[in-house]
């Protein structure tokens, strides 16, 4: 898929016997930004995806906001549920950069396109907490952006290392499912969302 900033696509897996995956994702593209977000309700089954939903509908709402406000907006949204772990990425394309920012165990990585960057690889520094229970303090890091640059978010139902295997000559559907094939758990829900930025 393709919109105006990023070229992206998801591979989504719900653990078997259930109706619904609690794992989620919202990319909305504005005129010169993009929003790239995945959650992931508590557990699994029904309740889970309620809050995934709860969170989706939040973000909606408040889409124009900073990352930090709409992860206190979600917060609040979520009182009266399970809660989610959440990642989001601004990608904003006047001054190529991305603004990132988690809290719980969605994991994140910015893969470098040009070979002469140090590091090739950015890690997504998340916080401890939940969005709707314990939330810490909320701290948002900057990063440069350039054509190329690959963005990988996956829930805790794939195994960690997944970066290690990324070939950033594929297109984004390909990553996400190698990613699914190769490190799903297979215990839980899971979700890769990769979005490769492509400039202006």
């Amino acid at each position: 898929m393709v919109d105006s900033l990023i070229e992206w696509d998801v591979a989504q897996l719900t653990l078997p016997g259930q109706r619904q995956s609690g794992d989620c994702y919202l990319v909305r593209p504005f005129e010169t930004s993009v929003l790239v977000v995945v959650m992931d309700g508590l557990g699994h089954g029904d309740k889970a995806a309620a809050a995934a939903k709860i969170a989706v509908d939040a973000l909606e709402a408040n889409a124009r906001d900073s990352v930090i406000s709409l992860f206190r907006r979600t917060h609040e949204a979520l009182r009266q549920s399970r809660g989610v772990v959440m990642s989001m990425a601004l990608i904003h394309a006047p001054d190529a950069t991305m603004t990132w920012m988690g809290v719980g165990n969605v994991e994140g990585v910015m893969m470098r396109a040009h070979p002469d960057s140090k590091p090739r690889k950015e890690f997504l520094l998340s916080r401890p907490g939940v969005l709707g229970g314990p939330l810490p303090l909320l701290d948002a890091s900057v990063t440069p952006i350039m054509p190329g640059d690959t963005l990988v978010f996956a829930t805790d139902g794939i195994r960690s290392g997944f970066d290690e295997e990324v070939n950033l000559h594929e297109p984004p559907k390909e990553i996400a499912a190698n990613i699914m094939s190769n490190y799903s758990k297979n215990s839980d829900d899971a979700l890769v969302l990769v979005a490769r930025y492509v400039g202006t």
